[in-house]
């Protein structure tokens, strides 16, 4: 396992994060479902890899994954030897306030949290969605407030426009306020049109990129048909394969992945985030697991790199969705 600091930042993290999404999802889908029962075994083995950072929120399961890690994790590992991070915005109940990034969400949110995950406090705090109402200095205000009261260490965002978050650095900066030094957003060999503005911000401003689904819902992990059908459940009940939804060029980069990865000795997952660990303003690409040897293999991905002309070649058929005049 590789390590590194997260963007302009002295949180130094694994380059690859381990996602919660999944903890507390039994009963959800077919995939995934870990509960408190199973996930000791994934949280072993991704520390037995060297992956120290990990990510949830509280919307994951309404809670529960929050619960899940606090439960297992935290007590398998001592608090200051891994980094987490979690994320706050996306609506937790009926209740008209228990929503968004306004001042009075945020405040109670994060009490509620901190009690969940059985911490005193949360190393990267993120802001799920931001809502339509809150200004934006009330939420960069009330983010400050609460790393000033050491129940937060670092700030940063998820997907959201990239003027929305230009308005965040731009915020903290004129007001002397936390900075953000994450972006969690979605970004992967099939999905780049984040690289049109969020990651030249980025990049620009320091924020390093924590994204979500690296390996396109495991579609790059090469093992899913055109005609339907794969070799793990995940694949072969994968209803974007059934709707057509995959382009042909998404097909083709996963055919030069095949390639790219066989002369590396690797895996097309492997490679995948290779190439993403090969952007100079990645972090930490987020992981889900299905099997405890994803989490190995994962780790692997860092010991060895994507070339400017591997880059390249993997990223030449790609087809941006949304034109730059849009």
């Amino acid at each position: 396992m590789k390590y590194g600091p997260l963007g302009r930042s002295g949180l130094i993290v694994s380059r690859i994060c381990l996602g919660g999404n999944s903890w507390g999802a039994k009963g959800r889908r077919g995939w995934g479902k870990f509960d408190e029962a199973e996930a000791p075994a994934y949280f072993k083995r991704a520390l037995d890899v060297g992956i120290t950072f990990f990510d949830t929120a509280d919307a994951y399961n309404a809670g529960r994954s929050e619960e899940i890690m606090g439960a297992t994790l935290l007590k398998m590992v001592k608090r200051e030897d891994i980094v987490l991070s979690t994320k706050v915005g996306i609506r937790m109940s009926d209740s008209q306030n228990d929503v968004g990034t306004g001042r009075k969400h945020l405040m109670s949110a994060i009490d509620l949290q901190l009690k969940r995950l059985q911490t005193d406090y949360i190393d990267v705090y993120q802001v799920h969605r931001l809502d339509p109402y809150t200004p934006i200095e009330e939420t960069m205000y009330s983010l400050d407030q609460i790393v000033r009261s050491g129940k937060v260490r670092y700030i940063g965002g998820s997907t959201m426009p990239a003027y929305k978050f230009a308005q965040m650095v731009m915020i903290a900066d004129w007001k002397g306020y936390a900075r953000p030094i994450a972006m969690q957003n979605l970004y992967n060999l099939i999905q780049r049109e984040e690289e049109r503005e969020m990651n030249r911000l980025c990049h620009e401003q320091g924020v390093g990129l924590i994204p979500y689904s690296p390996l396109a819902r495991g579609f790059l992990a090469a093992n899913r048909s055109k005609d339907g059908g794969g070799e793990t459940e995940r694949s072969k009940n994968d209803a974007q394969v059934r709707a057509g939804t995959y382009r042909d060029s998404d097909w083709e980069i996963v055919d030069r992945l095949k390639k790219v990865a066989a002369g590396k000795n690797a895996s097309p997952a492997q490679a995948a985030l290779a190439w993403l660990l090969s952007k100079p303003y990645m972090g930490s690409p987020i992981i889900g697991a299905t099997s405890l040897d994803q989490l190995t293999s994962a780790a692997q991905a860092t010991e060895f790199t994507v070339t400017a002309d591997e880059a390249k070649m993997l990223e030449e058929p790609y087809q941006f969705r949304v034109s730059p005049e849009s």
